[in-house]
């Protein structure tokens, strides 16, 4: 089963920007749908967006997430992206990546995540 391995979390202020990376090894990631998590404290794990294997569908979660954040993948490099510009205290969470489109649907063990807070 696939590895995956997210970084570029970190602490920020509110209206911040972060571009989270998530590595992929042992799978290639062209082969499936691939989406980004996220767990607040005391709550359970939501997908936030997810992309096609071609990449010509994506999907946000929400609203606010649609007009902030962007996922982009680079099957080349198999690596998934996720830029989110307008950060927010409650975008503060860990973050993962698996595959997965609108909903879960893991093919990938669950890499150590990426801690993003965002002070306000």
């Amino acid at each position: 089963q696939g590895q995956l391995d997210e970084s570029g979390g970190g602490l920020v202020q509110a209206g911040s920007s972060l571009r989270l990376s998530c590595a992929a090894s042992g799978r290639n990631i062209s082969d499936y749908n691939m989406a980004w998590y996220r767990q607040a404290p005391g709550k359970e794990r939501e997908i936030v967006a997810s992309i096609s294997w071609s990449g010509a569908n994506i999907n946000y979660a929400t609203y606010s997430v649609k007009h902030r954040f962007t996922i982009i993948r680079d099957n080349a490099k198999n690596t998934l992206y996720l830029q989110m510009n307008s950060l927010g205290p409650e975008d503060t969470a860990l973050y993962y990546c698996n595959s997965g489109y609108r909903t879960g649907t893991y093919y990938f063990n669950w890499g150590p995540g990426t801690q993003v807070t965002v002070s306000s």
